[in-house]
């Protein structure tokens, strides 16, 4: 038996379990058998006590029953939420991979680029990259960064979140009430790294977008929470329901089974491409506008900081709703190429694992 630990983000936001969930199907059909898969949190900062991370405790276990190590996937590079001892990691004995991990820029009050102040050091980036056996960036921004800083073994890989239909018939059914309804995935905008001033224009859109929704006939219209911390925000609105689930099975049933999603959130757009169910994208940093690039969707993209009317906007993707299919269809080609460096990453990967097993028998 094959014993895979898996370092990924856990948090709060049901997307890393969207991600988590769809990883295991390349993990799944790379092994050909189920495997011991050891989920465990990226940092310790949202688990006291935890083992978490690529320190000195978690390396000394994968060193003692371990066959592999899977880094990711997620946004790790970007906000410094990996525990890392790079002493320890030069210890490590096991085949590892980086999966679908991403860095992306943010906009300063200017609306231009930087870098955040709580991104993964070079040199820490560079290190896991030179360790690992394998790379995958999740889009074209974090692929040239990578480059830029002397990693070579790395490749653009896209996100396993664009193939939840392959896990389709896990779903639950979802009650009759949320099926054909608009959601609109939000996120707290305190939560968010924008200007300040944008910040504080969310509410007013998100109002007046609830108002178009319903006047286009969507008599049940939700808001839709990832992350409790989204609850709070939520909550403000005075004349609309919130649903939030924790649960990644059901929360997957309701972007699958809605007829609309409006969404602040990249992690509730993919599932939606992937289920075939109606979407409209607002994004606020290179992370969104880099992967909606290079899975073909750049010009669907509503990008809040450089638009001034994000709810024209809106109305206008709306308006064309129903070209998302020819759409989807065309940026196909895009979608299986990148479907199969993940499955071929993948399969080198798992003949690596397989022989450190042997090795250890």
């Amino acid at each position: 038996m094959v014993t895979l630990f898996c370092i990924r983000p856990k948090g709060f936001n049901v997307g890393n379990d969207a991600i988590f969930l769809a990883m295991q199907h390349f993990i799944y059909e790379a092994f050909g058998e189920v495997v011991n898969l050891i989920s465990l949190p990226a940092t310790s900062r949202y688990e006291s006590e935890a083992k978490a991370g690529l320190t000195s405790k978690t390396i000394y276990e994968i060193n003692q029953y371990g066959h592999g190590v899977i880094v990711g996937g997620g946004n790790l590079y970007e906000n410094g939420e990996l525990d890392v001892s790079l002493d320890a990691l030069e210890a490590l004995e096991a085949p590892m991979m980086l999966f679908s991990l991403s860095r992306g820029r943010i906009y300063n009050r200017l609306h231009k680029m930087v870098n955040r102040t709580d991104a993964m050091p070079s040199s820490v980036i560079k290190a896991l990259n030179d360790k690992a056996s394998y790379s995958l960036a999740r889009d074209k921004a974090t692929q040239s960064y990578l480059q830029s800083i002397g990693c070579k073994n790395s490749e653009v890989g896209g996100c396993p979140t664009l193939f939840l239909d392959r896990v389709a018939e896990r779903l639950p059914k979802i009650p009759e009430q949320y099926k054909d309804s608009a959601l609109i995935s939000i996120r707290n905008p305190v939560l968010m790294s924008i200007p300040l001033k944008k910040q504080i224009q969310v509410h007013s859109d998100l109002t007046k977008i609830i108002v178009f929704l319903r006047e286009e006939g969507f008599r049940d219209v939700r808001l839709l929470c990832h992350d409790y911390r989204d609850i709070s925000f939520a909550a403000s609105f005075a004349d609309i329901d919130y649903v939030y689930s924790g649960d990644v099975y059901s929360y997957l049933a309701l972007l699958r089974s809605c007829a609309l999603n409006v969404s602040y959130r990249l992690h509730s757009v993919l599932p939606c491409l992937a289920f075939g169910t109606g979407v409209i994208n607002i994004s606020y940093d290179e992370r969104a506008l880099s992967l909606l690039e290079t899975i073909g969707f750049g010009e669907c993209n509503i990008d809040m900081i450089r638009r001034d009317d994000i709810v024209t906007e809106v109305v206008n993707q709306h308006q064309r709703i129903k070209d998302l299919h020819t759409l989807r269809a065309q940026a196909r080609e895009k979608w299986e190429q990148l479907y199969s460096v993940m499955s071929d990453t993948f399969r080198k990967f798992a003949g690596e694992v397989v022989a450190c097993r042997d090795q250890q028998q």
